[in-house]
């Protein structure tokens, strides 16, 4: 675990989401050949997916489907494709065919091939392959994930339950945007623009901190959480957010030698009683509010920061262009049936 910055592919721009955090692309299309592992059913036709994959708008010419690619009962076709449009239907460009759900020999363990392309750049599609587990609940890249039409409701019932770290924006829940960060994290740093720009842009939005200091390589961040914490229970959460800025600003200053100072400096620009709040920083009530914060995130299978979760939905915050973030926070809302002011920068999202 710790503080990361995820490099950035020629996929960034569209489907880095999804290819990043759970499937593995391969360059170059050709027809799915059928598993020689699966086991395939006395009467292919029988377990033939209820309606046939879908042809994707556009000019991309995705190869044939063969329906004897389609001998697990779990999935169907129309599950995938809800699911694939959970993770990239911000994005219009992006098109994707399914072609293959077929029976491994794990018992109830279905392969999905998905053809995917861009329609800017049709003759560059991929192919990608997960696997679905038996209770049909999840899938397997080199992440575990939920599947499902709806894979982040439950994330985002939990957090519109537990998230009560300090808040900003709007009053209600509806629209949620929690930020799991480290006060030591450079990247957590770099990011605090990035939360400047979708505040000022979704005003509709609830934006949470909690606290998910890596202290395995960060030593003073558990200490510099414990204050903030402090710091809130005198001031307010606009205190917190004013402690933070300072406590990024001056990183350099969370050494064996400078800590106290620095942590005490931003106590001071936030308008709380420095010796209060280091005092209460060492209190076990603070302490155990810092880990209750950091096991919500290990609930929901943060390990890295910066992460920013939109309604459930969690994003690894440096590695996504600002232009591709926005798209994401404002199609995640209207999925979830909440209308979107959409700043002028905004207007042209779908």
């Amino acid at each position: 675990m710790k503080c990361m910055k995820v490099k950035q592919t020629m996929w960034s721009g569209a489907a880095m989401v999804l290819l990043a955090m759970m499937l593995q692309p391969k360059t170059g299309l050709a027809q799915a050949p059928a598993d020689p592992t699966a086991q395939a059913p006395a009467d292919p036709t029988a377990q033939a997916p209820a309606t046939s994959a879908p042809q994707p708008s556009g000019q991309v010419n995705f190869p044939k489907v063969d329906v004897k690619n389609f001998t697990a009962l779990s999935p169907t076709v129309d599950e995938v494709n809800s699911f694939i449009k959970s993770m990239w239907g911000y994005d219009e460009n992006r098109v994707w065919q399914v072609a293959a759900i077929l029976k491994t020999p794990a018992p109830g363990v279905a392969k999905v091939v998905v053809f995917v392309a861009d329609k800017t750049q049709p003759e560059k599609g991929t192919s990608t392959v997960f696997f679905t587990t038996p209770d049909g609940k999840h899938a397997i890249a080199d992440k575990v994930m939920v599947f499902g039409a709806k894979p982040f409701a439950d994330t985002r019932a939990l957090l519109q339950a537990k998230a009560d770290g300090p808040a900003r924006g709007a009053k209600g829940n509806d629209l949620m945007l929690v930020e799991f960060g480290d006060l030591q994290c450079p990247h957590c740093k770099d990011a605090q623009e990035t939360m400047k720009n979708l505040a000022a842009d979704f005003p509709q939005a609830k934006i949470v901190f909690e606290n998910f200091p890596l202290t395995e390589v960060h030593p003073y961040a558990a200490a510099a959480a414990a204050e903030g914490v402090c710091v809130r229970k005198q001031k307010g959460d606009d205190a917190f957010f004013v402690y933070a800025q300072n406590v990024f600003d001056k990183q350099d200053g969370l050494t064996q030698d400078g800590a106290a100072v620095t942590l005490d400096a931003a106590a001071t620009a936030a308008g709380a009683d420095p010796k209060a709040a280091a005092a209460c920083r060492a209190t076990q009530a603070a302490k155990d509010e810092v880990t209750a914060e950091r096991q919500l995130g290990a609930d929901i299978g943060i390990d890295t920061t910066p992460m920013l979760v939109v309604n459930g939905y969690a994003l690894p915050l440096m590695s996504l262009p600002y232009n591709v973030l926005r798209r994401i926070v404002a199609y995640r809302a209207n999925q979830d049936g909440i209308p979107v002011t959409l700043a002028p920068q905004l207007s042209t999202l779908k």
